[in-house]
């Protein structure tokens, strides 16, 4: 008989006393602890079992959980009797930064006191043992009830003192999802702030804390060690390009399809293997995403649950605001194409801006990439980095872009899918009407800010262009920027039935030292498309020059002409 799928269960303890369907990944455990690692930090995407995996590990160590063997009978660990006589004996301080996603430092710093104040809270017993001078009591007392943000970031430190002193052995520091504050803190632009706080904490609980045993931090990315890990060289980090724990979170293949077959489901392996795998840790492929998969397994129904858990504002920022490389790329990713990139694991956040490198990074860490293949040491050029090939991870990330991409023309759908409408029917006039109100709505939308009182087109039209590969792509296959003729055509709309016309978009700024109208730049354009003879490579596919529709785009400020 199959277990029954709990949703949303994080609780270790819970989903043993229950009975609930669980995959055992207890090895974990065994192979953390025989690393002898001081501080490991762990990065994988969100809702693969991070939360769950330090529930587990807390309650395999956790004093509070002696003698509670019994949430661990029948699974791997159980099996060692050196780990069996493990179990409950160590102090552990355990946290998670995963609901710190405030607008503001004032507001982030509180709820991180907030957070440590209930675990002094949690351990009030330590006030009343004579282990503790007077002074020490009052400090407790105060941690408590009242901390204040000079004295949060030795709150661990000294509750670690606290507890080594009571149990005679030293503490275990678990810290789940600690970067979620700090991806909001980039978003919200209060990251200086947050990161000074973050690095005193950091560096008093994991480096100059003697009375630590062992630590791990989850998070999703791994924040550069400038910004908050500068004091922290026991540090072991473990990224997704790592064999380090590589099937403990996320489940293989042969987890999925057992739990298939477990849940009567077994014809349907193939189809749930094209929305759901491509993850790939280390040298580990076919690796998938738990919450898609039990949600699958509850609901079955093929759909986006992963890619819809959580708002993507960081993304979506990312690549709305990119430059021209970054959406050309974006375009190719969205063709199911493959990209090339260098990639840096170490998160810089204030140098996301404008780093192509830096923004499919975060990407890949954060689970929307994958990587296919990655540059030999015998190919790389001195002094140079190696490239990574790298795709969409899955049919869910994909569809996930796509919404992604809709949402940015919502607040003007209607003006949006008329200007479509209107280019379809060869309609000028109206084309030139509702660009004109598009434009007008998104351009600032799109504008990084970068460059004060001048509105960049370039940003605008290529996010454009991914909104008509969106719309356009069943029927029309969409590229830009690519070659054709003598030179590189802006859009192009190849239609995918016979009889159906093309389109090519040309986009010019107004020129004032070359042009006297915004009339003299459509014009340019024209020249431009004949001269460098972009329909080329339309009517070598056999598509005659009488359906061939030629339009360009000038653009001067937020208005446009198009002709």
């Amino acid at each position: 008989m199959a277990r029954r799928v709990a949703i949303g269960v994080q609780c270790f303890e819970d989903i043993r006393k229950n009975d609930y369907f669980y995959i055992d990944k207890t090895s974990f455990i065994k192979e953390w602890w025989e690393a002898g690692d001081s501080v490991t930090l762990i990065t994988r995407p969100r809702r693969f079992g991070k939360t769950l995996n330090m529930s587990m590990t807390e309650q395999f160590f956790s004093v509070d959980y002696a003698d509670r063997g019994d949430l661990f009978e029948g699974l791997s660990i159980w099996e060692d009797e050196k780990y069996r006589a493990l179990q409950g004996t160590y102090p552990v301080i355990s946290l998670s930064f995963a609901n710190v996603k405030e607008k503001d430092y004032q507001t982030t710093s509180y709820r991180i006191r907030q957070l440590l104040m209930k675990l002094y809270e949690k351990h009030s017993f330590l006030r009343s043992c004579d282990l503790l001078s007077d002074a020490e009591k009052q400090y407790f007392e105060r941690m408590a009830s009242d901390m204040s943000e000079a004295d949060a970031p030795l709150a661990l430190y000294q509750l670690s003192d606290y507890l080594y002193r009571y149990y005679g052995r030293k503490v275990i520091i678990l810290l789940d999802e600690y970067d979620t504050p700090m991806q909001e803190a980039y978003v919200e632009g209060f990251w200086d702030e947050l990161v000074s706080f973050t690095r005193s904490m950091f560096n008093s609980a994991f480096k100059t804390n003697p009375w630590l045993e062992r630590a791990i931090m989850t998070g999703i990315t791994r924040v550069s060690k400038e910004s908050i890990f500068s004091d922290l060289n026991n540090l072991e980090v473990v990224t997704t390009t790592s064999d380090k724990y590589a099937t403990s979170f996320g489940f293989t293949e042969e987890e999925v399809f057992a739990a298939l077959d477990e849940c009567g489901r077994s014809e349907e392996k193939q189809q749930v293997k094209q929305w759901y795998d491509g993850f790939i840790f280390g040298t580990h492929a076919d690796i998938y995403n738990p919450w898609s998969i039990l949600n699958f397994l509850d609901k079955g129904v093929y759909t986006t649950y992963w890619a819809n858990t959580s708002s993507n504002s960081l993304v979506g920022k990312l690549l709305r605001e990119g430059n021209r490389g970054i959406k050309e790329k974006f375009e190719t990713l969205l063709r199911g194409e493959r990209i090339q990139s260098e990639i840096d694991e170490q998160i810089v956040f204030n140098r996301l801006d404008g780093s192509e490198k830096a923004v499919w990074s975060l990407l890949l860490a954060s689970g929307y990439l994958k990587v296919l293949s990655r540059q030999s040491y015998q190919e790389i050029p001195d002094g140079a980095e190696p490239l990574y090939e790298l795709a969409i991870t899955n049919r869910e990330v994909s569809l996930m872009f796509r919404g992604m991409v809709r949402d940015w023309f919502s607040r003007s759908e209607q003006e949006y899918n008329g200007f479509i409408q209107a280019l379809l029917l060869c309609d000028t006039d109206a084309m030139n009407d509702y660009m004109n109100d598009v434009a007008l709505n998104l351009f600032s939308y799109f504008d990084t800010g970068k460059r004060p009182g001048r509105e960049n087109p370039e940003i605008f039209y290529h996010a454009f262009v991914l909104g008509l590969m969106v719309d356009m792509q069943r029927d029309y296959v969409v590229t830009s920027n690519r070659e054709s003729g003598f030179g590189r055509y802006d859009v192009m709309l190849e239609p995918r039935e016979k009889g159906k016309n093309a389109y090519i978009l040309e986009f010019k700024v107004f020129n004032a030292r070359r042009e006297q109208s915004l009339e003299d730049t459509v014009r340019a354009a024209h020249v431009q498309i004949e001269e460098k003879q972009y329909a080329a490579q339309l009517i070598a596919r056999g598509i005659p020059k009488e359906h061939i529709r030629s339009y360009g785009f000038a653009f001067e400020g937020k208005k446009v002409l198009i002709g």
